[in-house]
């Protein structure tokens, strides 16, 4: 192999994961306490890159694949386990705060522990040739399977936490968090890209290290531009995780019954949209229900009975009419104020809201 090549590439990627590792660990961010996890995962999506530097730097300053290619090879294996848990652990925690236990660090690094353990000893007491060959693959393969069931958990967090926003976000929170979905697929073909490629001939190993380059852009800035939407998502996390206390409802109301509360919340909540308070941005379930005197629960399951839909759909329906009749009493006003004025977050968003309920975009619909 042409090791110009080699350690150019070695060198590129390096300060560049280098410099996202230390502005991961050290970085500023709002000081909030509502940051506070935010600070957490980030870090640790630090400490995951710092590890990978300093595998690319014993690739670089110590050469290691010209001195022992096995080696290399179960060393990279070996790292990719412990980053893989560090990467899959910084973005679940940011959809739920009580993914990190002790129970689950003991666990998981008694399993890195094991499964480098297992590479020493592939490398140290298997001869060389086909049986050291086939220990290596066994090895790849328990990686990839076990990077397959952290992916799965951190991808069933993701969608619990868009189901979990239905009925308690006005705004959908997938369009934050879209980056954690698209990240995960992508970091679960670049892991299995990174299991096969750390097994190519040595002319085309610097086609491994360059591939990690444009997903750590990605990553890095996906995890500054969330910064931006944090707050919201998490208020909305918050609120799901604070449930109302059931039992001191029906201690303070025991003959309620679900028509009496309804009557309650009715003209409460016409009142409300008559004042088309609903073209607020970024409101709860939760302040709804503060304004309306009642609690969530109530109003949700009242939503829900009445509405027939979740909370997030009934205020985008109500968005849409209200935009509806924007656009016949002011046909001239430009889309992107009619977005703004409705309560999207987006023109695009608005758009293809608009599109899927009314089969057509929002320029046609005004036009007919």
């Amino acid at each position: 192999m042409e090791h110009t090549v080699y350690n150019y590439s070695l060198c590129m990627a390096l300060a560049l994961m280098l410099f996202f590792a230390f502005d991961f660990l050290i970085g500023k961010a709002p000081a909030k306490t509502i940051y506070n996890n935010y600070l957490r995962s980030r870090r640790i999506m630090g400490v995951a890159i710092l590890v990978l530097s300093l595998n690319y730097a014993v690739h670089l300053f110590i050469g290691i694949r010209f001195i022992s290619h096995n080696a290399a090879i179960l060393m990279n294996l070996s790292t990719y386990f412990c980053c893989y848990w560090l990467f899959s652990t910084s973005l679940t925690a940011l959809l739920d705060r009580k993914y990190i236990t002790r129970r689950q660090v003991i666990t998981h690094l008694s399993l890195w522990l094991l499964f480098t353990t297992l590479a020493g000893c592939v490398l140290l007491f298997i001869p060389k040739g086909n049986t050291q060959n086939v220990g290596i693959v066994i090895m790849a393969v328990s990686l990839f399977v076990y990077g397959i069931l952290l992916a799965r958990k951190l991808l069933l967090t993701y969608h619990k936490a868009i189901r979990s926003s239905e009925d308690i976000y006005s705004d959908d929170i997938k369009i934050y968090v879209n980056w954690m979905s698209v990240i995960t697929y992508w970091a679960v073909i670049y892991g299995i890209s990174c299991g096969l490629l750390t097994f190519l001939p040595d002319d085309w190993v610097f086609g491994w290290i360059l591939s990690s380059i444009p997903f750590y852009i990605y990553l890095y800035r996906s995890f500054y531009n969330y910064l931006m939407f944090y707050e919201q998502v998490e208020r909305a996390i918050e609120i799901d995780e604070v449930q109302d206390n059931p039992e001191q409802t029906v201690q303070e109301q025991p003959n309620d019954k679900l028509p009496h509360y309804h009557e309650s919340i009715a003209p409460k909540l016409t009142l409300w949209v008559e004042q088309e308070a609903f073209t607020q941005t970024g409101f709860t379930i939760q302040e709804l229900a503060k304004t309306l005197q009642t609690n969530r629960t109530y109003l949700n399951e009242y939503i829900k009975n009445t509405y027939h839909v979740s909370f997030r759909e009934w205020v985008t329906g109500l968005r849409l009419e209200f935009a509806k009749k924007l656009m016949k009493k002011h046909p001239e006003m430009p889309l992107q104020k009619v977005a703004e004025a409705s309560g999207f977050l987006s023109l695009s968003y608005f758009i293809k809201i608009f599109s899927e309920k009314e089969g057509c975009t929002p320029a046609k619909w005004k036009k007919q």
